[in-house]
């Protein structure tokens, strides 16, 4: 696995498309980091197993907890890509509501607004048929992003569970990716910055074309 960044406190580990993030019938992503580095790893927030990207794994239970303490009071940014073949409902905005539980463990978004899941995001085409999006949410509730997408007509390329499955079957992954992070702990700044590297369509040149002026995403919400 890739280590992006190596602090004293936490580490910031890239995690690839297609792997559980904990362990089911074979080693999770977190097991296989901890191998990797030969010391326990704390998971302080998850990625699904078909989204890549960064992700932050504490060394020791105190920085989990404050890890913790900060995702619960909303003072990390994140910042996802997603592609759909599917134009949205609207270009840009908010996609707030509730989430319930569907049928096959799937999520559906709900018009109350009692605990809402709240996403946003900006979108621009790509290629042929190809809609690029980049999305910050405010909350971080399960599928949150797959089903925010799905509510706009553009669920996730790849995605076999919101998007038609023959369609997302034929796809090399699902185009979900953690880009960016954004935080700040024990007085100290941080912010990364990983571009997806797994997926024809994630790694086209007008990807890397639209991710040039997409570097410091912050800068764009």
């Amino acid at each position: 696995m890739i280590i992006v960044y190596d602090h004293e406190n936490f580490v910031i580990t890239l995690k690839p498309a297609g792997v559980n993030f904990h362990s089911e019938e074979e080693a999770g992503f977190v097991v296989q980091v901890s191998k990797q580095l030969t010391i326990p790893l704390f998971p302080v927030h998850r990625l699904d197993k078909m989204t890549s990207g960064l992700v932050i794994l504490a060394k020791n239970s105190e920085t989990a907890a404050q890890f913790g303490k900060m995702f619960e009071n909303r003072e990390i940014e994140k910042y996802y890509l997603a592609i759909s073949m599917r134009k949205p409902k609207k270009k840009m905005g908010w996609v707030k509501g509730d989430m319930a539980s569907a049928r096959r463990g799937d999520y559906k978004l709900l018009t109350t607004m009692e605990n809402p899941a709240i996403t946003r995001f900006i979108s621009c085409a790509l290629r042929t048929h190809e809609r690029l999006f980049l999305i910050k949410p405010h909350t971080g509730k399960t599928h949150q992003i797959r089903v925010a997408l799905k509510s706009l007509g553009s669920p996730i390329a790849g995605d076999e569970r919101y998007a038609a499955s023959e369609e997302a079957r034929k796809e090399e992954r699902g185009y979900l990716h953690a880009y960016a992070l954004r935080f700040r702990l024990n007085d100290e700044e941080f912010h990364f910055v990983a571009p997806p590297d797994e997926g024809e369509r994630f790694t086209s040149a007008a990807m890397k074309e639209r991710l040039d002026g997409w570097s410091e995403p912050w800068k764009l919400f």
